[in-house]
């Protein structure tokens, strides 16, 4: 249970990078990043699989590129339902998405190295 509240954490902080870093992303506070990381993780959970399956023909004639496209649309459409989380458009959607995945990915390797060692 610590783990999951850890990774949720990370995540936020992760979103608030993003933020910082992409000129159409806007979070308004940490509570929203936390929030939007919440509802990044129950969409792309319960569906992203859904759409990967419906849109499998696009993806194999892509090679696999639709799932960016995947991707930059559920951080969109996260962004529109989101108060305090604000992504200006799908352009920037797919930006946030590489960005959120790329600083997740670093922020939890990280915190598992540091738990590994202790």
């Amino acid at each position: 249970m610590l783990q999951l509240l850890l990774i949720w954490m990370l995540n936020a902080l992760a979103l608030l990078a993003v933020g910082n870093f992409v000129p159409g992303i806007h979070l308004d506070s940490f509570a929203d990043a936390m929030i939007a990381a919440f509802f990044l993780g129950l969409v792309n959970a319960l569906i992203r699989p859904l759409l990967v399956i419906l849109t499998l023909p696009a993806t194999v004639l892509t090679l696999g590129l639709f799932i960016f496209v995947i991707n930059g649309l559920l951080f969109w459409f996260t962004g529109s339902v989101l108060k305090g989380f604000v992504v200006d458009g799908f352009w920037y959607g797919m930006a946030g998405a590489m960005l959120y995945s790329i600083f997740s990915w670093a922020l939890t390797s990280a915190a598992a190295q540091l738990v590994r060692k202790s």
